[in-house]
């Protein structure tokens, strides 16, 4: 456990690093929003872009890997609707933004640097596979389902779903994610290598992409806070840390995923909610509090009961 605790446990104090450095005054939080943009553009594509280059999939299909977290998606994501709008009575709208900040798992800025220190290199391929599909199909349904509830709520002309699916579409096609991820597979089916001078100048960009995340995650942490919301926010920091998890390692030995694939998954899904809850809530001017209660909560006890997941799954 303590051999675990070592490798989880500085993902969490350079989170803190980056949160004291605003904190203290060291560095304004603009920098850690030029710092992210760096890790979004640039570093974190050029990494996905060098690991699917040279992934070696071993003939695995995507399909199990997708089944097996969407799965646990869909009954997280329902639970906490549930709690929200049964429990805790409040309407459609904050059920959604319940249900997305339970499920939304901050795969990028901690779930990468963490399942490359606690997987190795190899689970960044189940990695990958999932960030190809999870932003599109977590955005999609969020915003589908927002649009909904709103509609019913407030009224007016919504959005069909066709609108919503193309717009989002065109959002991903400009992605720099999705452009890493599509040039590595291009690379990767054509069998073609990088030059050496290339190869190096990638590896050195893609190697600061965990450490650097991590720092900005923790810089732009000072916009958030836990302000109302404090039970609900407690429900849903709860299921996103422990019933995700408990769904997708449930689900992964369903479809028989390999150890190393299930170890990644579970990992990627017990991190803390993603910012795109806060995103999602702004962009609907509702739910704030709840979003930003969640992802400060979770970060604050993802160091806990991440060690915990990965004591639990053993060597």
């Amino acid at each position: 456990m303590s051999a675990i605790i070592l490798d989880v446990l500085p993902i969490f104090v350079m989170i803190l690093i980056g949160w004291l450095i605003v904190k203290v005054g060291l560095m304004k939080a603009e920098v850690g929003d030029a710092l992210s943009d760096f890790v979004f553009k640039i570093a974190v594509p050029l990494l996905l872009f060098r690991t699917i280059a040279e992934a070696d999939f071993q003939g695995a299909s995507p399909f199990r890997l997708w089944i097996a977290y969407f799965s646990g998606v869909a009954v997280t994501w329902t639970a906490a609707h549930f709690a929200a709008t049964r429990f805790f009575g409040r309407d459609d709208r904050i059920g959604v933004l319940a249900g997305v900040s339970s499920a939304f798992a901050n795969t990028i800025f901690i779930g990468l640097p963490l399942v490359q220190r606690t997987v190795g290199d190899k689970g960044l391929v189940p990695l990958s596979i999932l960030i190809a599909v999870h932003l599109p199909v977590m955005m999609i349904v969020g915003t589908i389902l927002m649009e909904r509830a709103e509609h019913k709520i407030v009224g007016g002309q919504g959005r069909s779903v066709a609108k919503v699916i193309r717009q989002i579409a065109i959002n991903l096609v400009r992605n720099p994610l999705v452009i890493g991820l599509a040039g590595g597979a291009v690379m990767h089916l054509l069998g073609l290598k990088m030059p050496a001078p290339v190869e190096s100048i990638v590896d050195q960009i893609a190697g600061v992409a965990g450490p650097v995340a991590l720092i900005s995650l923790g810089m732009a942490l000072q916009q958030y806070g836990i302000s109302g919301n404090v039970g609900i926010a407690s429900v849903t920091s709860t299921f996103k840390l422990m019933l995700l998890p408990a769904c997708v390692w449930t689900t992964s030995h369903l479809v028989g995923l390999e150890s190393d694939w299930t170890a990644a998954l579970v990992l990627i899904s017990a991190v803390p909610t993603g910012v795109n809850a806060w995103l999602i809530a702004n962009r609907f001017g509702v739910g704030h509090s709840l979003a930003a209660s969640t992802i400060t909560v979770t970060t604050a006890f993802g160091a806990i009961t991440v060690s915990l997941w990965a004591y639990l799954l053993g060597p």
